[in-house]
């Protein structure tokens, strides 16, 4: 029977040579799993005899990894903020940069405030379900052209006991009517039409192409997510938008044309303008 630290090696060994730069870190986390402990047990049990179920189901794992499947799919979650949410092929792995989203309302709103947000292309929620468990008075409302996102949205509200404060519709951003908003946030689509070719194959060939690509210049949604703002949100309202690498200039052009001033724009952990802040005027 074979322990931890030979499964460990070979295992390694097996997405080194299928170019994952994550072996080590993919190979623990898949064998926690199968084990059913934490990573931290598994290298305070180095010895650990595995059994051929746990062996079986490990080897499965690896397979679907070894074809570039990305983890948080293969382990169906990923944390976003401290939170673990429930992820699957219908929606967008959360990602570090997203963050920056939270960060810079919580740099604009205190803790005890009321108001509702609305947040557009929700995918798994885990924007909107962050900042309710941040913001204890905030109610939030979601939408989402996808059915099945909007299942994984509804499944981690659930999970975070958040059901009561978010109403979640399937709806394009053009089709939205509901309400009026103090706050409203997007990470819509912005990939390039060209540049989707060249994303890495665990993102092209796993995740949801509705939720990348954003039309031959990436600013097809966000010109739309901008344009529906204006309309959405009350005057003195805030719009926190998730841009690509390369539409800064673009994009405050569009905002300044739909009546917005632009309060701050900010960078992502690659040095990439990431995020802006903008106020309805």
């Amino acid at each position: 029977m074979e322990n931890v630290v030979s499964v460990l090696t070979k295992s390694k060994n097996i997405l080194k040579k299928s170019n994952i730069p994550s072996a080590s870190l993919d190979c623990e986390l898949l064998l926690s799993s199968s084990l059913n402990i934490s990573r931290e047990h598994l290298f305070m049990n180095h010895t650990q005899k595995i059994n051929e179920v746990q062996l079986k189901e490990f080897y499965n794992l690896l397979d679907r990894r070894k074809k570039k499947e990305p983890i948080a799919y293969i382990l169906n979650k990923k944390e976003f903020w401290n939170n673990l949410f429930y992820v699957n092929k219908n929606v967008l792995i959360p990602r570090p940069d997203t963050e920056i989203l939270i960060e810079q309302i919580l740099k604009n709103y205190s803790k005890n405030e009321s108001l509702s947000v609305l947040d557009i292309g929700t995918g798994s929620g885990c924007i909107v379900l962050s900042l309710l468990k941040l913001f204890k008075n905030f109610k939030g409302v979601a939408i989402d052209i996808s059915k099945k996102a909007l299942n994984v949205a509804k499944y981690n509200a659930k999970m975070h006991q958040l059901d009561n404060r978010v109403k979640f519709f399937k709806s394009s951003v053009d089709n939205f009517l509901k309400g009026k908003y103090y706050l409203i946030v997007s990470n819509p689509p912005y990939i390039k039409q060209l540049d989707f070719k060249n994303l890495e194959r665990d993102i092209s060939e796993y995740e949801p192409s509705l939720a990348l690509k954003g039309g031959i210049d990436g600013l097809t949604v966000i010109r739309r997510v901008i344009k529906k703002s204006s309309k959405l949100l009350k005057r003195g309202g805030k719009l926190v938008l998730e841009i690509g690498y390369d539409q800064m200039y673009q994009s405050k052009q569009v905002l300044r044309k739909q009546g917005f001033y632009i309060n701050k724009i900010t960078k992502d952990y690659s040095n990439n303008y990431r995020c802006i802040v903008c106020t309805k005027i």
